[in-house]
């Protein structure tokens, strides 16, 4: 028999905050992470806006406690985050429960592999850095930092990564495979990353402002969040608190384009609405949307179109979170999963920031102000590149 799954643990680094304590603080004053780059070199750190940690690799170096130095910056924060979320868990992994870590990163090691990169042509004095390059290094490091765990496996599907690790995780569950997982995403910021985007010109020089007619693109940001997710046999073994439950998912890929969704939205309509039908949800009974708003052009628009599609005039209450932390690619998802069990909690809906103008024809306009209102249920929107879309929905526990 299919098990229900629930969130029992929170665990989150980002530019709002070194916790989920202080994360909640900065969204409830409305406070945003994204400003001046001060730890990344670039050559872009006058020209950009980012959502960096505050913190120094060193100061990461203290608090995980390890000084390996071939770990990286992306490693530290996805164990710290983890850790976090064991820990608001309550969980053993010492118990005999079958535990595992499905995490999520595009970036990997490149933050650190950049800074030897030419180096490595020539000698072989930083090689070690290389061990730790692959996206699977940091979920192997998360596991043995929290020690006994059974299965371990990572992936990497862009922006949409972090929820299909969550997706992954319930699958698991449901399956009997896992009785609980730490699932999510990590991505710190990088060179290569930078790059990348700003080739694209997808890169806002200014706060971004998702779903503005007058938005320019994004600001990235950097970030771990991960969840302790259970069965409800383990769970109620343990006699444990549920935080929420995972109660719909979904991912479709529409195959669009490398790098934009369809202007239809036609893969973020697929998810949404799949999600709702294994939720057995009806779109009315949604309370509020988590969208990924990026503020690029391509997304929003795709977003609203999907959005559209699915709720015709009684669009839910809904706002963009990215303008606190940036987008934190492979984390996003996560970090919003995180934002939405502390919406559930707390009856709140966090601000769309920087929002004045709705994009033309679509009449959508987000939550501006913080609002305490009841909520029940959030659909939680992720998509990725390739037209890579996912949805989760969360009910309150």
């Amino acid at each position: 028999m299919s098990q229900r799954v629930y969130i029992t643990g929170l665990g989150m680094i980002s530019a709002i905050g070194n916790n989920v304590s202080e994360s909640f603080l900065s969204l409830s004053q409305s406070k945003t992470g994204i400003g001046k780059i001060n730890h990344l070199t670039t050559r872009y750190k006058d020209e950009f806006l980012a959502g960096e940690i505050k913190l120094s690799n060193a100061d990461l170096v203290d608090l995980v406690k390890d000084n390996n130095p071939a770990l990286n910056r992306n490693s530290y924060i996805a164990m710290l985050a983890a850790k976090e979320a064991v820990i608001n868990s309550g969980i053993d992994t010492n118990d005999g429960l079958r535990t595992g870590v499905i995490s999520s990163t595009t970036v990997a090691g490149m933050g650190k592999t950049e800074l030897y990169y030419k180096e490595l042509f020539e000698k072989d004095d930083h090689l070690d850095v290389l061990d730790t390059h692959d996206c699977g290094d940091s979920t192997e490091r998360i596991a043995d930092y929290l020690g006994n765990v059974d299965y371990v496996t990572t992936i990497s599907t862009a922006c949409s990564s972090a929820a299909n690790a969550i997706m992954l995780g319930c699958r698991m569950i449901k399956h009997g495979q896992l009785d609980r997982a730490v699932v999510g995403g990590v991505d710190a910021l990088s060179k290569f990353t930078f790059n990348g985007f700003n080739t694209l010109m997808i890169l806002d020089r200014e706060w971004c402002k998702p779903f503005d007619e007058n938005r320019k693109g994004l600001n990235l940001g950097e970030a771990a969040a991960f969840l302790v997710i259970e069965g409800e046999n383990a769970l109620n073994l343990r006699k444990g608190k549920a935080l929420a439950e995972v109660v719909g998912y979904a991912n479709a890929n529409d195959a669009y384009h490398q790098t934009a969704s369809s202007p239809e939205g036609y893969g973020a309509t697929l998810a949404i609405t799949q999600a709702l039908a294994m939720s057995g949800l009806a779109p009315s009974q949604i309370d509020y949307i988590n969208m990924h708003g990026t503020g690029t052009p391509n997304n929003d628009l795709s977003e609203s179109m999907a959005t559209k599609a699915v709720f015709g005039n009684q669009v839910p209450k809904f706002s963009s979170t990215k303008a606190f932390t940036g987008h934190t690619l492979a984390a996003a998802a996560s970090i919003e999963a995180v934002i939405s069990v502390l919406s559930l909690q707390n009856s709140m809906i966090f601000p769309n920031l920087n929002f004045t103008t709705p994009i033309a024809d679509m009449n959508l306009i987000p939550e501006t102000q913080l609002l305490n209102t009841p909520l029940n249920t959030i659909l939680s929107n992720s998509f990725g590149f390739g037209g890579n879309c996912s949805s989760l929905i969360f009910k309150k526990a």
